[in-house]
């Protein structure tokens, strides 16, 4: 059954693609042309083993308890077995501090990649968002754009998964499916490969979530089914209809009636609506 949170916690920026999240530390990477965006050295690896199985033993857990997560369509793994293991990209609305590490479990055993805004590479937790996958997406440098452009062409066409948040930032407990970024689309179409979509829907806390922990809402990830660019289409035409057709596959997913959401698929310096209230971040105080 469709819940919608409708809180106002949170400070919703006017763009829909704009961060609201203070990032408090600055490391100084720099992600030019010459940065590891795909690291493949022994050191690495190894600490990326050992942190994943952290993951798997604590983090996992603790993220379905926090969550009070529920995967559904986890036989499209096994159904599209052979088309993942050929190189995929996947989206997802984005929605919760955490939503990353519920989709890792979600579809474990794969070990994708994840498009990371720059500065939270640099941030506080940029060490284990690298170590889960964490790619910086590079600004304003078109060499670097270049180089992390064919690192993670390459990853995919040799079988790799890359995730995406088309959204283009987090909103905490935001139900709308929100404008997508082309870049999933761009990425596909040079590639040929397909998007899987992702969606998180969610569900009504109980009294014990909602009266003690003061937990919003439970979340629900929603795995769908491969969607092909139409090669039939030029490059451009081609990259706005896969847009289209994978935000209308996520807000399906995510049990939003196609007259209800309140979004267009395509981002094009998109407004915030308010369609619950005018007034974001009543008593906010940073992330859940």
């Amino acid at each position: 059954m469709y819940f919608d949170p409708k809180t106002n916690r949170f400070p919703y920026p006017e763009d829909t693609d704009k961060h609201y999240l203070q990032v408090k530390k600055n490391k100084g990477l720099i992600f030019d042309n010459q940065y590891p965006y795909i690291d493949k050295s022994r050191k690495f690896h190894f600490l990326q083993k050992l942190f994943r199985l952290f993951y798997l033993c604590i983090i996992m857990p603790i993220t379905y308890i926090r969550l009070g997560l529920k995967v559904h369509g986890k036989k499209n793994l096994r159904t599209y077995k052979e088309v993942i293991q050929k190189g995929i990209i996947s989206t997802c609305n984005h929605v919760h501090l955490w939503d990353y590490l519920g989709i890792l479990g979600g579809i474990r055993p794969h070990k994708p990649y994840i498009l990371i805004w720059a500065p939270n590479i640099n941030g506080e937790f940029g060490t284990p968002m690298r170590l889960l996958g964490g790619i910086p997406i590079p600004e304003g440098d078109l060499k670097a754009t270049a180089a992390y452009l064919s690192a993670i062409e390459k990853e995919i066409n040799n079988g790799g998964w890359l995730h995406i948040y088309a959204e283009g930032s987090m909103w905490e407990y935001y139900a709308p499916i929100r404008p997508f970024k082309r870049g999933p689309a761009f990425i596909s179409c040079r590639t040929n490969k397909p998007i899987l979509p992702l969606a998180y829907s969610y569900r009504k806390p109980n009294w014990i979530r909602r009266k003690i922990f003061r937990q919003i809402a439970c979340f629900d990830l929603h795995i769908g089914e491969p969607i092909y660019p139409d090669t039939n289409l030029p490059m451009k035409e081609r990259e706005m209809d896969l847009t289209r057709r994978v935000h209308e596959a996520t807000y399906t997913l995510a049990g939003i009636d196609p007259k209800e959401n309140v979004y267009p698929p395509i981002f094009n310096n998109s407004k915030r609506v308010d369609y619950y209230t005018s007034t974001y971040g009543v008593g906010y105080k940073g992330s859940h």
